[in-house]
């Protein structure tokens, strides 16, 4: 529901981040590289320690490099079906490292089980929407929905969670409560999502089925 909304915004504000690179002679390419690596250092150096402020600045100055990328290529009409493998890849790779940063500090220092499991549930279940999708595009299906919880709402809701839950650091009581209900929002969202595209796969692939069908009946039945 975010892409819908945020994504033109914020193509129109990088806009002219992504033609400065452009100029300074950096490819696409390279930005998705260190736009992940960038997530991964934010993710995996600092949530297992508990720093969730400074983590979540650090993923934040990287993960809009998702949107900067696709602008650099869209300027230098260099769209590619490797550019789009890369990226998508990559974005798999970078959610990754958020939730199993958070993961391990719950498995650790934070000592909850409870809260791993719904971490380890975010990360899995987050590549699993986004495989049912990528897997009904393969078998030639639409896939036509938009999800409750997806990639942009998963990332808004948990980061935005953690950098307020991280000001607990500060002197800010009550707070670090904000990441555990932001996890189990996450988790819920992210099993209707899974849901909600299951369910339209096997209405489109249905109707798919009929419409190849009805011909072939209609040619049996011609004398």
């Amino acid at each position: 529901m975010l892409n819908k909304y945020a994504r033109a915004f914020f193509t129109r504000v990088l806009t002219p981040f992504a033609a400065f690179l452009i100029r300074r002679g950096v490819s696409p390419d390279a930005v998705t590289l260190i736009g992940t690596a960038g997530v991964m250092a934010g993710a995996l150096a600092f949530f297992p320690r508990g720093e969730f402020f400074w983590g979540t600045i650090v993923i934040t100055l990287f993960v809009f490099s998702d949107l900067v990328d696709g602008n650099m290529a869209r300027q230098l009409g260099r769209s590619s079906r490797w550019g789009a493998f890369l990226d998508s890849t990559l974005d798999r790779v970078a959610d990754s490292a958020i939730f199993g940063g958070l993961a391990l500090w719950y498995a650790g220092s934070g000592d909850d089980n409870i809260l791993c499991a719904v971490s380890i549930f975010c990360l899995a279940s987050g590549q699993v929407v986004s495989y049912t999708k990528a897997r009904g595009e393969a078998i030639g299906l639409p896939v036509a929905v938009n999800g409750l919880v997806e990639r942009a709402e998963r990332l808004v809701i948990t980061l935005v969670a953690a950098g307020l839950a991280g000001l607990h650091k500060f002197g800010v009581p009550g707070i670090d409560v904000l990441l555990p209900v932001a996890l189990w929002i996450v988790a819920v969202g992210s099993l209707v999502t899974l849901v909600q595209r299951v369910v339209t796969v096997r209405r489109e692939s249905a109707e798919a089925d009929a419409a190849t069908e009805a011909p072939a009946q209609g040619s049996e039945a011609t004398p």
